[in-house]
């Protein structure tokens, strides 16, 4: 299961990595200007952001497993398209509806981690699941190079076809269904209409703002629609029979503290992300593969570490993690302003670049796991699939945000990004401003995360059956429906209670 679930969330972290470094051979081939080619980039980021919110709530509505599946296919079928696209034109298409597929399996995936797993279990279940998918966008660059040497850009996106296929059969046989039951009455249309809404407007904001593309009063009006409709979506959620959004969800003060701490977090993490590379490239001289590859210690951390971070915040509660992995964060971003223009050599990324990268990694290896583990664990069992959704997309519209305004608040324009000298100044610029939403972050859980909200208070560890064969439907009064119908996923053994055969 945790298989299915990270491989399926793969396919979308990889894709989202893979296509920068095939941009140019794309631009080559069906000869697209740049405008076109950052919209290969930006309609995935478009329609991802938008529609992830409406992903959770309709997992938690018809079925995490259903939308998993559903997401899987609305992601590969799309990518055959991006393999075949004739033109520029049809390659934004298909990108924007792979996003669509990636809103849908994201919040999913999570979901039915959050749904399954015992809780002793959980959190190191979302670690696990947090380093492979961070394994994967690592891998997009060097993956796509490979492939567009050995062949073309086209085997990128044809790739998403074994890989989803082997999902499907995996998640047919070992993931189990499981859904909110106290859901009833309509869809909440109108609710899903203006959040939606609501998000594009924001994401187009923030894409088309710093690139200065789109004239600047359209761009305030897009904001301000997008925010305007995102208010009607609170006023409607309240007002409205069977909510998208439960209001109560908001009035849970764990759920929000995990999302304050996720937003600054995740802006920080943005800003670093973005200007590190292209950073060690125009100010250092590295080339495009040993900057990739002076970044791997963060992958390597986070593929070790983070699965015992999410253990360790389910033992001593996750406020201890949450305050130290920013504050570490912060350790590595004020390290990294001791990286000078012209340091490329060896010996100056031993002593400079490397200490800088593994304090960053240990802090990231830190904080995903039980900053996530936490906002699922807030909000109620049933409602897990839109408490991933609303998680997935304060850390996106985070990201964003922080690659709009960042430049602008560390003076970098113009021509800055190619002279070496005002991009090392505007760097550590930046590197000062996200080691200090970092520490706000620390600050936000340091003192409004409990250290008692990973622990299982939301339902029983084994719902109990219903009268009849092992493995039925949970009765009509379990709200989770949990176990799966039909044949048990193991044999039963001596002395297992019934009913128990769901949990992983």
């Amino acid at each position: 299961m945790l298989a299915a679930t990270v491989l399926g969330s793969a396919m979308g972290f990889l894709d989202a990595t893979v296509v920068n470094v095939a941009l140019p051979a794309m631009g080559r081939d069906l000869h697209a200007d740049v405008s076109q080619l950052q919209w290969v980039l930006d309609g995935y980021l478009l329609t991802l952001a938008a529609l992830i919110l409406l992903g959770g709530s309709l997992a938690d509505r018809y079925g995490r497993r259903r939308i998993f599946v559903a997401g899987i296919v609305a992601f590969t079928l799309p990518s055959v398209l991006c393999a075949v696209a004739p033109t520029a034109g049809v390659l934004i298409v298909a990108r924007a509806l792979q996003g669509v597929g990636s809103a849908l399996l994201t919040p999913a995936s999570l979901a039915i981690i959050q749904a399954t797993y015992r809780s002793d279990d959980r959190a190191a279940a979302i670690g696990a699941w947090s380093a492979l998918t961070g394994v994967a966008s690592a891998l997009g660059p060097v993956v796509g190079g490979w492939l567009i040497d050995v062949s073309s850009w086209r085997w990128i996106f044809l790739l998403n076809v074994p890989i989803g296929l082997v999902v499907l059969a995996a998640t047919a046989r070992r993931v189990p269904e499981s859904r909110d039951a106290t859901a009833t009455g309509r869809l909440d249309v109108l609710g899903g209409v203006l959040a939606t809404a609501g998000l594009a407007g924001v994401t187009y904001a923030l894409i088309e703002g710093p690139r200065g593309a789109a004239p600047l009063w359209l761009t305030g009006v897009v904001l301000a629609a997008g925010l305007a409709a995102l208010g009607a979506f609170a006023v409607t959620e309240r007002r409205a029979a069977s909510p998208m959004l439960p209001p109560g969800l908001f009035g849970a003060t764990q759920f929000l503290s995990a999302n304050a701490v996720t937003f600054v977090v995740y802006a920080a993490l943005g800003g670093v992300f973005f200007l590190l590379v292209v950073f060690l490239q125009t100010s250092l001289g590295y080339s495009p593969l040993f900057a990739g590859a002076a970044t791997l210690p963060v992958t390597l951390l986070m593929l070790v570490l983070s699965s015992r971070a999410g253990a360790l915040a389910q033992r001593v509660g996750p406020r201890l993690p949450l305050t130290v992995g920013p504050l570490l964060l912060a350790g590595g971003m004020l390290l990294m302003l001791r990286i000078g223009v012209g340091d490329a050599g060896a010996e100056a990324y031993a002593t400079q670049v490397l200490p800088a990268v593994l304090v960053f990694g240990l802090g990231l290896a830190t904080t995903v796991a039980p900053v996530t583990a936490t906002a699922l664990a807030a909000a109620p069992a049933q409602h897990s699939g839109v408490a991933s959704g609303v998680n997935n997309a304060v850390s996106r519209v985070a990201q964003l945000a922080s690659v709009a305004a960042l430049p602008l608040l560390a003076g970098l324009g113009g021509d800055d990004f190619q002279d070496p000298r005002a991009l090392a100044d505007g760097f550590h610029t930046a590197m000062f401003i996200t080691a200090g939403l970092a520490v706000a972050g620390a600050l936000i859980a340091l003192t409004k995360i409990r250290s008692d909200v990973l622990e299982e208070e939301r339902r029983p560890e084994e719902p109990p059956a219903a009268p009849g064969r092992s493995g039925s439907r949970v009765a009509d009064s379990c709200p989770y429906e949990c176990p799966m119908a039909g044949t048990p996923l193991r044999p039963e053994r001596p002395g297992r209670r019934p009913g128990g055969g769901s949990g992983a």
